[in-house]
């Protein structure tokens, strides 16, 4: 009997053992099945993954996609406090990325008048005045968005906007933030006389009348000196400006941006990205660059990029480019050209580094892994920073540094075959591709019909990124909309409008996946962070959009319609309807 006890004992004992283990491995197994914070499911889920487009569900834990792939697969991953949204056959994917703004500088102008680009010089100055009465205690009426075609060969005159305001100072950025617009006590304010020197003759000059009086037309540069003189902007005046823009870019589906430049207020953007870091406002992510605008910069302008990207790397915004602007604007006549801008003859534009210092500036940058980014607009620009770039190449052939080049306005057939064999990024803003009424009075008819070569590009295999270039963009806020930019793209028209001009070629129309691909896959590629987001993907950050309609399916004329009902970033809402 006590055998038999024992025995049973022993086997109550290994059943038992059977069992704890059994348990332990059941634990174990929960322990290893993820839970996500946040699952969406029964979606259009579009990827841009290559082996995976489209999947019907998304898993989020943190900050990044655990699961990719079906609805039932998908449930696996929920736990009590698991949020599950059901998509209902809404459309999903990657949080779009603006490959060329300046949000700081935006933020400098969040709360300045605002003119209607589209308007006339008549409407400008009616809202000019309305804003001065409006704002009696402001001692400088500050605002942007003229365009300065409008106003004919002569540009804009202080007289004008001395009858609108004539007992403050008034000063008016033009809408590409080339050129300025001062009245009279602005001109007085600054010192600026009939003896003030041009600071670069032809390209950074005041404008001047027959008898060599500035008329209030300020070009590149002198705007930007005018502005800081006149001390238009503070720290804490941008920082709030600047978490404005991040909130209108969410509303657009946007999580990153690549920040081309603070411009007029270069000297104060560490500052505004610290003060968003510190006070948690940072809701999208940040690629920075200092930017060098003419020779005197060159010097020592590497070693400036390289401490700044030891220095500022952060969750939230990393300065690690080298930005290049080296031509000005077509309608300013200051992009670099092969021939002559008509009715100017002499003039081809400029640009404003030799050939020589470019290169020197491209060719180090490789040696120091360093990406770099080129504005160049004009034929003749745009084929110098390739001419760069393929010095590059062949001097530093294994450097890890990509090449960016743009705004790409006028290009000719040989710069598109070597953006593609130079493995070059072509960069541009495709709300610009809509017809160009104003600008087509200063190109020949065979440089108009080769404006943004969206299509030739694709065809000949080079990588597309879009972005606004806001404030630059010539439509305000609504600038930075991708899914606005897109319908211009796939149009060439102005959003909304089938009757309206179409912008030669007709050829160069884009479609809605290569638009999408410049907006997310693409431009993640461009920061050089295309392991981390840009697709939906497992692993990836998890920078996700909900739509409330598909842009595959949409009518063309009514893609600028399409709204945006939620923006993930990291794991994290930060918009919702």
């Amino acid at each position: 009997m006590f055998k038999v006890i024992v025995k049973q004992i022993s086997w109550g004992v290994a059943f038992l053992s059977l069992m704890v283990l059994a348990s332990c491995g059941a634990v174990e197994n929960d322990t290893r099945q993820e839970v996500a914070d946040h699952i969406f499911v029964n979606g259009a889920v579009y990827t841009l993954e290559e082996d995976m487009p489209w999947a019907e569900a998304v898993a989020v834990k943190g900050d990044e996609i655990i699961f990719v792939g079906t609805t039932a697969e998908a449930r696996a991953y929920a736990g009590p406090d698991t949020q599950t949204r059901d998509l209902n056959k809404g459309f999903m994917l990657p949080g779009f990325i603006d490959t060329h703004a300046h949000p700081i500088m935006g933020g400098a102008y969040a709360k300045a008048l605002s003119l209607d680009t589209f308007a006339s010089p008549e409407d400008w100055l009616t809202a000019v005045g309305i804003y001065a009465e409006e704002n009696k205690d402001l001692p400088l009426i500050f605002g942007y968005g003229f365009l300065a075609t409008a106003f004919g060969e002569t540009g804009p005159t202080k007289e004008m906007l001395d009858k609108a305001v004539p007992d403050r100072p008034v000063f008016i950025m033009d809408e590409g933030f080339h050129s300025g617009w001062g009245n009279s006590k602005a001109l007085e304010a600054l010192g600026i006389t009939k003896d003030t020197a041009d600071p670069t003759p032809g390209f950074n000059y005041y404008k001047r009348d027959q008898a060599g009086q500035p008329t209030g037309w300020f070009l590149e540069g002198t705007a930007s000196m005018a502005m800081d003189q006149l001390n238009v902007f503070t720290v804490s005046s941008i920082t709030e400006g600047t978490k404005l823009i991040f909130d209108i870019m969410n509303s657009y589906g946007i999580t990153s941006v690549f920040d081309a430049g603070a411009l007029d207020v270069a000297d104060l953007a560490l500052g505004v990205l610290e003060r968003l870091a510190a006070a948690d406002e940072f809701s999208v992510r940040l690629v920075g660059s200092y930017m060098v605008a003419s020779p005197d910069q060159m010097a020592g302008a590497l070693d400036v990029v390289e401490n700044l990207a030891k220095t500022t790397k952060t969750e939230d915004y990393h300065i690690r480019m080298l930005k290049i602007m080296d031509d000005g604007t077509v309608e300013g006549r200051t992009a670099g050209m092969f021939v002559d801008y008509q009715g100017d003859p002499g003039n081809k534009g400029t640009t404003v580094f030799t050939q020589a210092e470019l290169s020197t500036m491209v060719v180090e940058a490789a040696a120091r892994q360093i990406d770099v980014h080129i504005h160049a607009l004009g034929e003749r620009a745009i084929h110098e920073a390739l001419n760069a770039i393929e010095a590059a190449r062949i001097v530093h052939g294994d450097s890890s540094s990509r090449y960016t080049i743009c705004h790409i306005q006028v290009m000719t057939d040989a710069a598109v075959r070597r953006f593609a064999e130079l493995d070059v990024i072509a960069q541009s803003t495709p709300l610009w591709a809509s017809y160009d009424r104003e600008g087509e009075q200063f190109v020949s008819e065979d440089q108009f019909s080769r404006y943004f070569r969206y299509n030739s590009l694709k065809q000949a295999g080079v990588r597309l990124t879009f972005g606004s270039d806001f404030p630059a963009s010539g439509a305000g806020t609504l600038g930075m909309s991708p899914l606005f930019n897109m319908e211009v793209g796939v149009t060439r028209q102005q959003a909304g409008e089938p009757e309206a001009a179409v912008q030669p070629s007709v050829d160069e129309r884009l479609d809605v996946a290569s638009l999408i691909r410049g907006y997310t896959s693409d431009a993640a590629y461009q920061l050089h962070m295309e392991n981390e987001i840009g697709t939906i993907k497992v692993g990836k950050k998890a920078d996700l959009i909900i739509l409330d309609q598909n842009p595959f399916d949409a009518k063309t004329y009514e893609i600028h319609k399409i709204q945006v009902e939620m923006t993930m970033k990291g794991g994290r809402v930060v918009y919702g309807k």
